[in-house]
């Protein structure tokens, strides 16, 4: 396993890099938000949905586009380059913040960033491995970027157990980011022409075979479930984890992620991507069961945290390395740009939802409609995607 992760190439190693800097930023200010929007901006459920929604959704837009744009011209580097400096750029303006609308505005830029650069960056990691690297690449990029995700909230954890002012936590942003968009700029991007021309792009995705279009039906049904995790931590608080803990809480879940990303995205290479997601989506859906019910010691919420770290750690890598499996060569920037506009669309509705049904109702029922869609989202991948493969 270290032989093959150290024979992985230099490109692959450097967008971990920047993913691990990258995150290390933006995980420091994530689990913040809650705490931020609750006791600062006094804001509910029903606006920390909102934000999040139409952050996600609107900037998955772009995911789509720069993706589209990357198979016209091959060339990945300054969509990359620009997404992480956008969003690099928009998070020290936190401190500024005096409402939660202009959280979504900052948010929203930060989410542009992502969707600027994302499926660029998956295409580029793709295209620089053969097939039976393919899960490890993957797997080696998210374990990175989980690493920045323990650095941020630890630090964030640390800054506010020595009396630093949450609004002043958000400055520390500023040097990880600078990190992050010069290693973006030092990646050196291969010439490389796709044998066969991209055909245009067509909203009917032409080109592309059936089996990969239900399998963007079925992730758009298990994102319908997949809310902001911001609700996540907001529920523990509400459980009764003291502030200080929360963000020590998704370090956890990072951990787990980081530790368990490579070798169970490795399996995906021998064994079969779908088996791990299909793994990964049960765990979630039971996750989401237990952390719904009321009365149990937060104590419990440490271990059920690290429980949802592994479906992290078993769907993040095995679900992008599907893509370029099931995808055609020429067109991989388009498939990774809808692969990740419905994932991220989708959490328009699935966050609005979401705390709808909390504010509404009651966290039950948001936490078992997740679980529901993520049930019968197994069901359809095993049995309508690909029931031959699994």
């Amino acid at each position: 396993m270290l032989k093959a992760i150290l024979s992985l190439p230099r490109t692959v190693w450097l967008l971990g890099l920047v993913s691990l800097f990258n995150d290390s930023t933006s995980e420091l200010i994530y689990p913040l938000m809650p705490l931020f929007l609750s006791s600062v901006l006094m804001a509910g459920p029903h606006a920390l949905g909102l934000i999040e929604g139409v952050a996600e959704a609107t900037a998955s837009l772009l995911k789509l586009f720069s993706g589209v744009l990357m198979d016209k011209r091959w060339h990945a580097k300054g969509w990359v380059a620009g997404g992480y400096g956008l969003a690099a750029l928009s998070r020290p303006l936190f401190y500024l913040v005096t409402s939660w609308p202009i959280v979504m505005a900052l948010r929203f830029a930060d989410r542009a960033g992502k969707g600027l650069r994302t499926s660029p960056r998956d295409a580029l990691l793709a295209g620089a491995v053969n097939n039976e690297q393919r899960g490890l690449a993957f797997g080696l990029h998210r374990a990175m970027d989980n690493a920045g995700a323990v650095i941020g909230p630890l630090l964030a954890a640390w800054l506010l157990s020595r009396g630093v002012p949450l609004k002043n936590v958000f400055l520390w942003s500023v040097v990880p980011g600078i990190i992050t968009i010069a290693l973006a700029l030092s990646i050196r991007e291969a010439s490389v022409v796709p044998v066969v021309k991209a055909p245009p792009f067509s909203l009917k995705m032409a080109g592309f075979p059936s089996v990969y279009k239900r399998y963007l039906l079925v992730m758009a049904l298990f994102t319908l479930g997949n809310s902001s995790n911001m609700f996540l931590l907001l529920r523990a608080k509400e459980l009764g984890l003291a502030d200080y803990q929360v963000p020590l809480l998704w370090a956890l879940v990072s951990g787990v992620a980081m530790l368990f990303s490579v070798p169970l995205s490795a399996l995906s290479d021998r064994h079969g991507r779908t088996r791990l997601i299909l793994a990964g989506w049960l765990t979630y859906g039971l996750f989401y069961l237990l952390l719904g019910i009321n009365g149990f010691h937060t104590l419990l919420l440490w271990p059920l945290f690290a429980f949802y770290g592994l479906f992290l750690a078993a769907t993040e890598g095995a679900e992008k390395a599907l893509v370029a499996d099931l995808a055609p060569r020429e067109q991989l920037g388009t498939a990774y740009g809808w692969f990740n506009l419905v994932a991220g669309f989708m959490l328009l509705p699935a966050s609005i939802l979401f705390g709808w049904l909390w504010q509404s109702i009651n966290s039950f029922a948001a936490f078992g409609f997740s679980a529901a869609c993520a049930l019968s989202a197994a069901l359809l991948l095993r049995f309508w995607v690909m029931p031959a493969q699994s």
